[in-house]
């Protein structure tokens, strides 16, 4: 079993993909009984091209963070060239170490390299404890520790993980600007049968809509609305053909098995330009993470005195 993380050694994503294979939904597809091969690749779009190609059997891909959003390269991938389905998913909790080579000193740092979703996780403590370095983007924490072991950056921001990996120094542990930042990692293969349904999936769509006309959006979003069907994220992406041109990603809660959803489904196909679907598979849960969230604190201000504040150039 052929398994395509983003390399080198020592990421997040290999993290993960050895976190998912030990589960229960890895074990329904029976990666648990074949030997595991992880395989590096430099970029999240060599990995679904890897799957596409067949050249490898799956690809685990970074899809969203709590703190900087959707991963817009996994999204943009997905929904372009041939189809791929999401079989699995695993949320791990994500913080940062600084890592840099042995003798090197906080005040010597003038250059830090990290994978683009990591900077804005740290900025704030970035701006705090070296104010004086600045940021350069690299394919992945694990390839900025390269980088740095080569001579190419100062420091690093990774997972200590990869301290030992590439030889370096954990010159501080724990950096995060956010308590209890996750990322959530999705596992990719070719269009086969979902896994079934446990009582906690998901189901992910890509919708194109027919044309731009008001109220299109939420035309769209009656028909999961009216059977019931929360949906767990909504996210835009331009699709290329000019400004004003979009398709929706939509993560919505339950199982492509379940009437409600297969009735869903037909619908959107019916009123739109096309569906496609990227899976149904077990929702999964960060460590000590429980399901939903909870709800946001309402503000019980009045709504026509912020009207108002507002229209007289106030702040909300």
């Amino acid at each position: 079993m052929r398994l395509a993380f983003l390399g080198p050694v020592g990421t997040f994503t290999e993290l993960a993909a050895r976190s998912w294979a030990s589960t229960p939904a890895a074990s329904s597809l029976q990666l648990s009984h074949q030997p595991l091969e992880l395989v590096p690749f430099q970029s999240v779009l060599a990995e679904l091209d890897a799957v596409r190609s067949g050249e490898v059997d799956a690809a685990v891909i970074a899809y969203e963070n709590s703190v900087e959003g959707s991963v817009t390269i996994s999204l943009d991938g997905l929904s372009a060239k041939d189809p791929l389905v999401i079989v699995g998913e695993v949320v791990i909790p994500v913080s940062f170490a600084l890592l840099a080579r042995p003798g090197t000193t906080m005040a010597m740092i003038s250059t830090v390299a990290a994978h683009s979703h990591a900077e804005p996780q740290c900025r704030r403590w970035l701006m705090q404890n070296l104010p004086q370095s600045s940021f350069e983007p690299a394919a992945s924490n694990a390839d900025a520790a390269r980088l740095v072991q080569e001579g190419r950056w100062d420091a690093a921001l990774a997972g200590a993980f990869a301290a030992e990996r590439y030889g370096l120094e954990i010159l501080a542990d724990g950096i995060h600007d956010v308590d209890g930042a996750r990322t959530r990692f999705v596992v990719v293969t070719r269009p086969m049968a979902p896994p079934p349904p446990t009582g906690d999936d998901k189901t992910t769509v890509v919708i194109f809509p027919r044309d731009d006309h008001p109220g299109g959006l939420a035309e769209i979003l009656a028909e999961f609305s009216t059977r019931g069907i929360n949906l767990a994220r909504l996210e835009s992406r331009p699709i290329g053909d000019g400004l004003g041109q979009y398709c929706f990603h939509i993560d919505a809660e339950g199982h492509v098995a379940s009437d409600e959803m297969g009735q869903t489904l037909l619908a959107l196909r019916q009123m739109c330009a096309d569906v496609r679907f990227l899976g149904s598979y077990p929702r999964g849960h960060a460590p000590n993470e429980g399901g939903r969230g909870g709800d946001q604190q309402i503000n019980t201000s009045d709504p026509q005195q912020w009207l108002a504040e507002i229209r007289r150039g106030g702040h909300s």
